[in-house]
């Protein structure tokens, strides 16, 4: 899981920005603002039948402060991004 949900900085960061593009979901701003340091993202690689998929995590970021419920609290009522 992305460690970005429980980041201070999610509504405003790039990379997550970036991973939100890939996953295809709606972005928490259109523009983000803040450019972290060092993010280290997984990219797990599914096949099935004929179609790749591709799950993209942050897993490690220098610039990570912990706001437990951040990403909730922006979306209330919406499942936690997996």
């Amino acid at each position: 899981m992305c460690i970005c949900i429980n980041c201070e900085y999610v509504d405003r960061c790039m990379t997550y920005h970036a991973v939100e593009t890939q996953h295809q979901q709606p972005h928490l701003t259109d523009s983000p603002d803040f450019e972290p340091v060092e993010p280290t993202i997984n990219v797990n690689i599914r096949s099935f039948q004929d179609e790749i998929q591709m799950e993209w995590d942050v897993v490690g970021c220098l610039s990570f402060k912990a706001e437990m419920g951040k990403w909730a609290r922006l979306r209330p009522g919406e499942l936690l991004p997996t």
